[in-house]
């Protein structure tokens, strides 16, 4: 009796310490997976305006929209979609500035194209799905790799692996059949060391608008091998996208006529269509006026901790990129696709017309190092490191079928043919020190050197020269940005924080700044000096902040008003702007069960000596001087408030809001902008746990919940020309716009096991 006794002791004992390691071990192994984390994210000592997602709420708005409607959750976010329902053609804007001005990272690898430095988010479907956490950072924001944040930063992370066996199933199908089926699996930790997590998915709809479909095919895989102090993990993920053009938008004359799911792309005249306009016109639609793209992301990363004071990263990647959008367009002029003088006019000398398919397509190749060091102790934070990355990137345009198959044309012929190549390398130093008690010092340097490359012949046919456009661009960029700050805690607990920030950032011209112009210079960088000032009191039961910023611009890309031959607006360097503004947020509990938190950002956007311009269709341009005048796409006010409840696994979340007025111009045109618009969306759920599932979970989303009529983006442009007879000239615009949706559903269930 006595040796069961002694041997049931130990078996308890065993089973004990084996308990003690793996929990031992997974909190080392969540801790190891946070060094690639510390060089993008900011702090609580840190002086930056920014706000945290955690996993739960990324969970519970992951049943198929894109990442901006999660991100329109926090301060000065504006959440933009092309197709009406926030899956496809989807974008943002932070304190008025665009998404190639915020900077996108996912572990510290930036993920913005580094061409047109904007982030396509239909590149990497339901990539949020497998992220851990995101942060947000407004204005110039910590050391990130990748181009120069203007508007802020957007740094997520993946999950951490599991040492637990589990995964999940997903499925959610809802209004305009949008669905989504997503299956996730992780082996737990295996064999002391080995981990495996692999997630599949797929999102489809028809879109709100005409034809404004997108079929997403994604997949997520991390491999990893944990021996105590250090992990080596591999990442990969990405998927293909095929999506309905519909970047034309509708005017609101068409919306009077045929409604706000009209759009013309695809379109084209025929005698005998099958679909009849209201003015009688025959009109069929090409079913394959699509956008496509494949995209493999891989990630190399390994994380090290020498002692508790010194750890390290180092992240290799890898991205693969091949897409074309395919295009028919009708009546086109053939001298403008490649044809010969001898090909392209009729025996009239008139420039012969013709309908075309044509291709644009491109194939990236885009690599990297990432490297950083920590080093902590009580009073002191030191990272440094630095990054390299190389992309190359081919352009090149196919004609695929000519109407009549004029002399000169041959299936899959090129009518330009470019190529990119580009540099981007970075050292930084960050220090945060507490001097005294409650006061911390915060400073980031950061070197950045660009070499950028681009030759050939780019889509624009140039009259001047009877020719495409040639492109010849060598440029080679040198930039220091500095950030300083302070922190001061006090009051009960440090419940109470002020702090204040400078900041310096710098950002080199895209693509198009280059080429979507015949231009006699180069456009300049643009250079931010960002100011901020905050004030920050957290309880158990109630937060509230306020942050004051004041954003100079010196040599900002602007639209004016200029226009290239295919409307193509063009943005040009203004010396002088600024954007200023107050965020608020609060957040209270009144009770275990319901949480309200609200936001207000109150801002004025402004160029200074600004002159605008109206294409004149003699040449040239009309010219007006505007002196001070708003800056295109910045509302004065965006607000935002969120009702929480929770109670025995029900829950039900309410978030509304409100975007004043935006410009499509920077000169304040009441016939081009977007009215301000309110909406509310509302998620429901109720979660319960099985014998043999983990959780449980059945949710409900419904958007648009009182059923606005509203657009969320939008553009147009002004012409100046006589109507005929005599008519004095006058100016003429055009706008359009993006509907979005009326009350539309979206119901999920999900199962963890």
């Amino acid at each position: 009796m006595k040796r069961i006794l002694l041997l049931l002791a130990a078996l308890c004992a065993a089973e004990l310490h084996a308990q003690s390691t793996v929990v031992e071990d997974s909190i080392d192994m969540y801790d190891l997976q946070q060094i690639e984390v510390v060089s993008t994210r900011a702090r609580t000592t840190t002086p930056v305006a920014y706000t945290d997602i955690t996993r739960e709420e990324i969970e519970r708005n992951s049943y198929g929209q894109d990442i901006p409607f999660l991100l329109a959750l926090t301060p000065s976010m504006v959440a933009t979609t092309e197709t009406g329902i926030g899956i496809g053609a989807t974008s943002m804007r932070l304190r008025g500035t665009d998404a190639t001005r915020l900077n996108v990272t996912a572990n510290g690898v930036p993920l913005n194209n580094p061409d047109s430095h904007a982030m396509y988010w239909y590149d990497t479907p339901d990539f949020i799905s497998a992220v851990g956490s995101v942060q947000v950072q407004r204005g110039a924001g910590t050391s990130t790799n990748g181009t120069g944040a203007f508007g802020g930063a957007i740094n997520m992370t993946t999950s951490p692996l599991s040492p637990d066996f589990g995964g999940d199933a997903s499925l959610s199908y809802g209004s305009y059949n949008t669905n989504k089926q997503a299956v996730h699996i992780s082996s737990g930790l295996m064999g002391g060391h080995w981990l495996v997590d692999a997630r599949l998915t797929h999102i489809g709809s028809d879109g709100y608008v005409d034809r404004g479909a997108t079929d997403l095919k994604s997949y997520m895989f991390q491999g990893a091998y944990y021996g105590g102090n250090s992990m080596l993990k591999f990442i990969s993920f990405g998927g293909k996208a095929k999506t309905y053009l519909t970047y034309t938008g509708v005017t609101k004359e068409e919306m009077e006529l045929y409604g706000r799911r009209y759009h013309t792309e695809g379109q084209y005249y025929t005698s005998d269509g099958p679909y009849v306009l209201a003015d009688g016109s025959h009109v069929n639609y090409y079913d394959d006026h699509t956008d496509n793209y494949l995209q493999i992301n891989n990630q190399l990363l390994f994380n090290h901790r020498f002692n508790e004071r010194w750890q390290m990263n180092l992240t290799a990647h890898y991205t693969y990129g091949y897409g074309y959008y395919i295009q028919y367009k009708d009546d086109a002029k053939l001298l403008e696709y490649g044809f010969s003088e001898e090909n392209s006019y009729d025996a009239s000398g008139e420039k012969i017309r013709k309908d075309l398919i044509r291709e644009k397509l491109m194939r990236n190749h885009f690599g990297g190092l990432n490297a950083t060091a920590v080093y902590n102790t009580s009073r002191l934070s030191l990272l440094f490191g630095g990054s390299w990355s190389y992309y190359t990137c081919p352009h090149w345009g196919e004609l695929d079928w000519v109407q009549d198959s004029p002399a000169g044309f041959s299936e899959g012929m090129h009518w330009y043919e470019n190529d990119v190549n580009k540099q981007d390398a970075n050292i930084f130093v960050k220090a945060d020190w507490e001097a005294a008690r409650g006061l911390n010092i915060f400073a980031d340097l950061q070197y950045r050197y660009v070499n950028y490359r681009a030759w050939g012949v780019n889509d624009n046919y140039d009259e001047t020269t009877g020719a495409m456009q040639k492109i010849d661009i060598d440029k080679q960029y040198n930039f220091f940005n500095p950030k300083v700050g302070l922190r001061y805690g006090f009051g009960a607990q440090g419940r109470n924080t002020i702090g204040a920030s400078f900041s310096i950032a710098q950002k080199e011209p895209t693509r198009s700044d280059f080429t979507d112009r015949f231009r006699e210079e180069f456009p300049s960088a643009e250079k931010l000096y960002d100011y901020e000032v905050n004030y920050q009191y957290n309880s158990p039961y109630f937060s509230g902040g306020i942050n004051f910023y004041y954003m100079y611009y010196r040599n900002q890309l602007v639209k004016t008003g200029q226009i290239n031959d295919n409307y193509d607006a063009l943005n040009i360097n203004v010396p002088k702007s600024y954007r200023r503004g107050i965020e608020v947020t609060l957040s209270g509990k009144p009770a275990k069960w319901f949480t309200v938190s609200a936001n207000a950002t109150f801002s004025q956007n402004r160029i200074l000596d600004y002159t605008n311009k109206v294409a004149d269709w003699d040449g040239g341009y009309n010219e007006t001087y505007m002196g001070t005048t708003v800056i295109s796409y910045s509302p004065d006010l965006i607000a935002g408030l969120i009702l929480d409840f929770h109670v025995s696994g029900f829950s039900a979340v309410m978030h509304t809001q409100y975007v004043g007025d935006q410009y499509f111009t920077n000169y304040a045109n009441p016939n081009m902008k977007l009215d301000a618009y309110c909406v509310t969306n509302l998620d429901l759920g109720y979660s319960f746990k099985t014998r043999n599932a983990k959780s449980v979970r059945f949710g409900l989303a419904v958007y648009n919940l009182f059923n606005a009529k509203y657009a969320n983006n939008g553009y147009g442009y002004s012409e100046y020309y006589s109507d005929g007879d005599g008519a004095p000239k006058t100016q003429h615009d055009t706008a359009y716009y993006f509907p979005q949706a009326p009350i539309n559903f979206l119901a999920n269930v999900t199962v963890k096991f």
